[in-house]
C-alpha cells in the first residue's frame, strides 16, 4: 500500500505550469501573474494636495494662530485634474482640492478647517504649518523602475488596484486548466430524471465540478458512462481534450469495475493504487493521451477527500500557484476519538470558537457515502497512521475547508 505522501508527489511531480495569457485586468483577478510588472512612471506622478485646503508658502504661516491669523490673498480655485499655471508668491494662496497637483511656488497646504474666509478674495489662516504639511510627494507610493509585482504572485484587489494606478489594462497569467469529469455506473442518473428503484443520482459530477471552480479552474462535466467498454471509450476520449481527467468509480476491485480493465488495455499510462488512507483507499493516476488523469472512488465522500488530497494541489500546481495547499490549524478535540486501523484519516469536522482556540468535533457518522455529513463540515481533521486514538482535549491538525472560516472577533474595530 502506497502512502499519502508518496502518492502526492508523484502527482505534483508528474504535472505541469499550464501556458500564459493575456486577460483583462478585473478578469484576471484571483489568477496568477506570469510577468514582472515594473512601474513606467511615479505614483503619483506629481505633488498634489493630500487634502481640500489652501496652497500656501510654509513661510507665510509663520506665527498663525486663531488669536492671531495671517491674512493670505487668494489668487485662484484649483480643482483636481488641473494643473495651475500661476506662481504662487509670498503673501499669495491657491485654493485647492484633494489630489490636485501643487503650484510652483507652493510648499505646504493648509486645511479648510483651519481657515476663514476674508474679505473679498481673502482667506484667515488659523495655524502655522511647516514645508511639506499635507502634501503628497511624487514616486512617495511607487518609484519609476520599481519592481512592483513578480511572477507568481497572486492578484488579488489590492493588485488589481496598483496595476490600475500604473495603467495597465491587461496582464499577463497564467491559464486555468479545463477539466473534464466523468461518473461511471449503470446505477446513476442524471439529476433532472425521476428517482427509479435501485438508481441513485450523479453527485459525484456536481460535487467535483463545484471543487474544480473552487480551486479556480474550469469543470467540464462529460455525464456519465455506462459499464461498457464502448461508452467508457467514448467518454474518456471526449476527455482527452481537455487539459486534465477526472473520473469517479470503476477503480475497486468490483466484477463491473470496467474502468480499470479500459484505461490499461487502451494504452493510457495509468497506475492504480491502494493508499493507506480513510476515506479513498483505491486510486487510479495516470495520463490518458498525454492528459493528467485523476481515478478517483465512486462514493461521494472518498471523492471529494480524494480530490482534495491530489487533484486540487495538482490544479493550483498548474495555474502557477505557489501555495498549493489547504491551510491547516490546530484545534482542540472536543471529544474521544478512535481509528480501526493504521491509515492516515481524513475526519470531517465542524470547528467553533472559544476565546483563542479552535474546537473540533466530528459531524456524525464517517461512512464514505454520508454526503450530509461533509456539508457540515469546516474541515478535516487529519490523524496520521500510527495515532490509533486521541482523548478529548488533545490537539490535532484541521485541514480547513471554509474559506470564510476564521476566527472571529469578539468586537468591532
Amino acid at each position: 500500500m502506497i502512502s499519502v505522501q508518496e502518492a502526492r508527489d508523484i502527482v505534483l511531480a508528474q504535472v505541469k505550469v499550464l501556458g500564459t495569457e493575456r486577460k483583462e485586468l478585473l478578469a484576471s483577478l484571483g489568477r496568477v501573474i506570469a510577468e514582472d510588472v515594473f512601474a513606467p512612471h511615479d505614483v503619483p506622478p506629481h505633488n498634489n494636495s493630500a487634502m481640500d485646503g489652501y496652497a500656501v508658502r510654509s513661510e507665510d504661516t509663520h506665527h498663525a494662530s486663531r488669536e492671531h491669523p495671517v491674512t493670505l490673498n487668494v489668487i485662484e480655485d484649483l480643482p483636481a485634474g488641473y494643473v495651475s499655471q500661476r506662481y504662487l508668491q509670498t503673501g499669495q494662496a491657491i485654493r485647492i482640492m484633494t489630489g490636485a497637483p501643487i503650484p510652483d511656488g507652493a510648499d505646504a497646504v493648509v486645511r479648510v478647517e483651519d481657515t476663514l474666509r476674508g474679505e473679498g478674495e481673502q482667506v484667515l489662516i488659523l495655524r502655522e504649518v511647516p514645508p511639506l504639511y499635507d502634501l503628497r510627494l511624487a514616486g512617495e507610493d511607487i518609484r519609476q523602475g520599481d519592481l512592483i509585482l513578480r511572477q507568481g504572485d497572486l492578484l488579488r484587489p489590492a493588485e488589481i488596484g496598483l496595476l490600475s494606478s500604473l495603467g495597465r489594462s491587461t496582464i499577463q497569467v497564467y491559464q486555468r486548466p479545463q477539466v473534464a469529469i466523468l461518473s461511471t455506473g449503470d446505477e446513476l442518473l442524471y439529476i433532472d430524471e425521476p428517482l427509479q428503484p435501485g438508481k441513485i443520482y450523479n453527485s459525484n459530477s456536481y460535487s467535483l465540478a463545484a471543487l474544480v471552480l473552487d480551486a479556480g479552474a474550469i469543470p467540464i462535466q462529460l455525464g456519465i458512462a455506462r459499464d461498457t467498454r464502448e461508452d467508457l471509450e467514448q467518454k474518456f476520449l471526449a476527455g482527452a481534450r481537455a487539459d486534465v481527467i477526472i473520473s469517479s468509480g470503476g477503480v475497486s476491485v468490483g466484477d463491473y469495475d470496467l474502468v480499470k480493465e479500459m484505461l490499461k488495455k487502451s494504452g493510457s499510462e495509468m497506475q492504480f493504487w491502494k493508499v493507506c488512507m480513510k476515506p479513498g483507499k483505491p486510486q487510479a493516476f495516470g495520463a490518458i493521451a498525454g492528459k493528467p488523469t485523476f481515478g478517483l472512488p465512486g462514493n461521494p465522500v472518498s471523492s471529494m477527500v480524494s480530490f482534495e488530497v491530489f487533484v486540487r494541489p495538482a490544479l493550483l500546481k498548474m495555474m502557477g500557484h505557489t501555495q498549493i495547499y489547504r491551510r491547516v490549524v490546530t484545534a482542540t478535540l472536543a471529544e474521544d476519538f478512535r481509528k480501526s486501523d493504521r491509515r492516515k484519516h481524513f475526519v470531517r469536522v465542524a470547528l467553533r470558537q472559544e476565546n483563542t482556540r479552535y474546537i473540533a468535533s466530528t459531524t456524525g457518522d464517517q461512512g464514505s457515502g454520508i454526503l450530509r455529513s461533509m456539508a457540515k463540515a469546516k474541515g478535516l481533521m487529519v490523524v496520521d497512521e500510527e495515532r490509533m486514538q486521541i482523548q478529548a482535549g488533545e490537539s490535532v491538525a484541521v485541514m480547513l475547508l471554509d474559506h470564510s472560516f476564521s476566527m472571529s472577533s469578539t468586537r468591532d474595530f
